[in-house]
């Protein structure tokens, strides 16, 4: 991306681009990546939050040489951001996770994958070349699940696994049940389909079985089931893994999961956890040794009603104290957002669905250029704010409007 290169005059902004993405996208596609948990409210108040806060820029400082670059996984990325995993983005393109991976290796920002891709691992691991990428990760009820696709990150080369662990139970997506979503054919939860394979295979069957008896039998193992309590214990889920059968995990806890992932896990690859919304969890994932937070809440798409997310990241940064970084996603639409993230003590941000429009906008093209629409104006923003390097991003350049208007400093 270094160099000016010329503009997309059909596509200026990241809402423009979301508007090209609207008309490209089928309707279940759109509604099932734009959609909110309920009402929507968390997920419009994620982008409207960064409206509360207005820049303080400083003046008559030398601002010709702008250092946009940050340090991560152990080396240095070209911006403070990263695309953030969001699943089964061949919906979006046909080449889907390659071309975002493609598209990153190009800008030199790190990519996370999602474990519902619809591309492998090992082949997003391939497009990415030496590019850092990480794995989002669901822990599965049967662990044996979670523990091959760990083992197969690790092999790849993913820098760390992001636990999401807003997930407990699955949101209301009102869309989504109205429209009945399922991953439309030919696409298959790439990372999963050998298991799900296995889950369908028509094994120790009676040669005496009737044709019709077989075909049920098999409609039968290939029905997924969500987890569920019999009234004396856990029922596990059931059938091929999907997303509304297995990535809810009600069992999940602190000293039993993350001392087993970081087991699974150590050395080669990271452990972090996505979904931090407190300063209480904040401190219990400091407690547990994980690597990094991620503040987020998985885009709007489970609390409804929930903090925003630049919201939630002042208390979280204070109890944190610099002790691991702490990342934050949701609602990011702008440069000035980005700035306005690394001002409220964020060191790093993760862009989801606008990398989606780009995807759907024009591919492997359209995601390079969501992220050169956000590195110029981040870049642009560092400039007339009077900050050349992102170490000197701080609160001290922000306020915040309340809804009378009046104006407080940080």
């Amino acid at each position: 991306m270094a160099g000016q290169q010329p503009h997309d005059l059909n596509c200026l902004t990241i809402a423009e681009l979301g508007k090209h993405a609207e008309i490209r996208m089928d309707k279940l596609t759109r509604d099932y990546y734009n959609e909110g948990a309920d009402s929507g409210s968390t997920l419009l108040e994620n982008s409207q939050a960064y409206n509360k806060y207005r820049i303080r820029p400083r003046v008559l400082r030398d601002i010709s040489t702008i250092d946009t670059s940050c340090p991560l996984f152990g080396r240095r990325h070209a911006l403070p951001l990263g695309v953030a995993p969001t699943a089964m983005q061949c919906l979006a393109h046909p080449d889907g996770e390659i071309a975002t991976a493609r598209a990153c290796k190009e800008a030199g920002v790190v990519m996370g994958l999602s474990s519902f891709a619809t591309s492998t691992l090992e082949d997003v691991a391939e497009a990415s070349a030496s590019n850092p990428h990480v794995l989002q990760l669901y822990l599965f009820e049967e662990r044996e699940h979670s523990r091959k696709i760990i083992k197969r990150a690790k092999a790849a080369g993913y820098k760390a696994v992001f636990l999401t662990v807003d997930n407990p139970m699955l949101g209301r997506r009102n869309l989504e049940i109205r429209n009945q979503f399922k991953l439309p054919k030919p696409y298959k939860i790439a990372n999963f389909a050998e298991d799900s394979s296995s889950a369908t295979s028509n094994t120790g069957m009676d040669a005496s079985i009737s044709d019709t008896d077989k075909t049920e039998e098999k409609k039968k193992k290939s029905a997924s089931t969500p987890g569920y309590h019999d009234g004396k214990r856990r029922k596990p889920p059931t059938g091929p893994i999907t997303f509304h059968s297995h990535a809810a995990n009600p069992t999940l806890c602190w000293d039993r999961d993350i001392d087993w992932l970081q087991k699974e896990c150590c050395p080669e690859m990271e452990v972090w956890v996505k979904g931090i919304a407190t300063a209480e969890d904040a401190v219990l994932a400091l407690q547990h040794n994980v690597d990094g937070i991620i503040v987020s809440n998985h885009g709007g798409r489970q609390l409804n009603g929930a903090l925003a997310t630049s919201d939630a990241l002042p208390e979280i940064v204070g109890a944190v104290q610099g002790k691991i970084p702490v990342h934050v996603d949701g609602g990011i639409r702008h440069g000035t957002d980005i700035f306005k993230a690394l001002a409220l003590g964020a060191d790093f941000v993760w862009i989801g669905r606008p990398i989606l429009w780009g995807l759907s906008y024009k591919g492997q093209e359209g995601v390079e250029l969501c992220l050169r629409l956000l590195r110029d104006e981040f870049t642009l923003c560092m400039g007339l704010a009077g900050t050349v390097k992102i170490s000197e991003i701080s609160k001290d350049y922000l306020v915040k409007i309340d809804q009378a208007g009046f104006v407080s400093r940080l």
